[in-house]
């Protein structure tokens, strides 16, 4: 069984967008390369460095199913039917969206209704041997709060936003250890990767 890991951008300061929602500034290191990668959306691609390039794929090729908030599956419009990754997507929300929001029944897309805990168990079967990766800092947050979560990664970048949206805000049992990190440099970035020890 693989782990469950959160993944997020984020500046110096802490914050993975800015008060006005916008993450162009954490997300500067997917356009600061020469390197073209398509991603599972054709309308998605990214600009890396040829390490960032790398260490995105090994990245994605680790994944096996991801978890997402109502707010992110709304702010991306679903990326109509195809998550970049390209791996199922689990949302966690108190509304399954009507076929006029989310015309796109074929999609490998689950939404679920009774909590993170359901969220996680359905993405850990789904995924067999390989990652879950959450990609919403409320749902890691109460993954961490209730136990289930195994890994913090960091795409940290160099930018003080000075207010916005927190990585980790609402802790239930503050502080929490982490082990030491993996730190990798990329291009407008350090990928900094945690365990989380219990």
């Amino acid at each position: 069984m693989g782990l469950v890991i959160s993944n997020l951008s984020m500046s110096l300061d802490g914050f993975i967008e800015d008060a006005n929602g916008r993450v162009d500034r954490v997300f500067e290191w997917y356009s600061a390369g020469p390197v073209e990668m398509k991603s599972a959306n054709p309308d998605v691609s990214f600009r890396l460095s040829a390490d960032d390039a790398a260490f995105f794929t090994q990245t994605v090729a680790s994944i096996g199913a991801l978890i997402a908030g109502r707010k992110l599956f709304d702010v991306a419009h679903g990326w109509n039917g195809v998550h970049p990754a390209g791996v199922p997507v689990f949302v966690v929300t108190h509304r399954v969206p009507t076929p006029q929001e989310f015309p796109h029944p074929d999609a490998p897309f689950t939404f679920v209704t009774d909590g993170v805990e359901s969220a996680i168990a359905q993405a850990k079967m789904t995924a067999g041997d390989k990652d879950v990766s959450i990609a919403s800092p409320s749902i890691a947050q109460q993954a961490l709060n209730a136990g289930l979560l195994d890994v913090i990664t960091i795409d940290l970048a160099p930018v003080l936003l000075g207010s916005g949206t927190p990585y980790f805000a609402k802790l239930a049992s503050a502080p929490v250890r982490l082990d030491e990190p993996e730190v990798r440099r990329g291009s407008r970035v350090t990928h900094l990767r945690y365990r989380v020890l219990r």
